[in-house]
């Protein structure tokens, strides 16, 4: 089974917040394409913008999204990625997408501020979750009634996923490869990285 990996991509988003799980979940394709010759790849990648307009990523590297909203692209695991989130905090085509989205996916995930788009979209609502540690009060002010965890790399509750910043996004990603593959493709895939897999929650 191939699980599509859907990406938001938006202008002022955290470059390695994008980039930290689209590289663990191509790496792991490459990774099983080579232990098994021949058969059906785990993941295939995309990113998703509102529109096709390239988007421009915090640091100011451009982004052109594989997939746009009207596409209505099935996606198994939503990745919403953080940066400055502001913008897209208010923009109801946005928060609509990711509500929807989320509901007809497997599991929606969320790196750094990525979580206050999760919770905007109602999706966070009762559950623990985390996010970059500089952002953890704002989250927990903003909407009450998600309970932030502050101790956990990340935090995984029902359908949910959610991580700290940059790095702590690649570990979850690592731990859905786990999950949803393997274990051992997804210590294939850290060890192809040269990453040091952080796999403590």
């Amino acid at each position: 089974m191939t699980r599509t990996i859907g990406i938001y991509v938006f202008d002022n988003v955290e470059l390695l917040d994008l980039a930290g799980p689209y590289e663990v979940f191509t790496c792991a394709s490459r990774v099983h394409a080579r232990l098994n010759p021949g058969t059906e790849t785990p993941f295939k990648v995309l990113t998703v913008g509102q529109t096709s307009a390239p988007t421009h990523a915090r640091a100011g590297l451009r982004v052109l999204p594989d997939a746009v909203f009207a596409d209505r692209t099935k996606i198994d695991v939503l990745v919403v990625p953080g940066g400055v989130v502001s913008a897209e905090l208010v923009k109801p085509e946005v928060i609509t997408w990711i509500a929807q989205t989320a509901r007809g996916a497997e599991l929606a995930t969320s790196v750094c501020t990525g979580a206050f788009l999760l919770a905007q979209a109602g999706l966070l609502a009762g559950k623990q979750a985390t996010t970059h540690w500089e952002d953890m009060d704002d989250l927990q002010t903003m909407f009450p009634s998600v309970e932030v965890v502050r101790d956990k790399r990340w935090a995984r509750d029902g359908n949910t996923v959610t991580s700290g910043g940059i790095s702590a996004g690649i570990d979850m990603s690592l731990h859905l490869v786990e999950t949803l593959v393997s274990r051992e493709l997804a210590l294939r895939t850290a060890h192809q990285m040269e990453y040091a897999w952080n796999e403590n929650a």
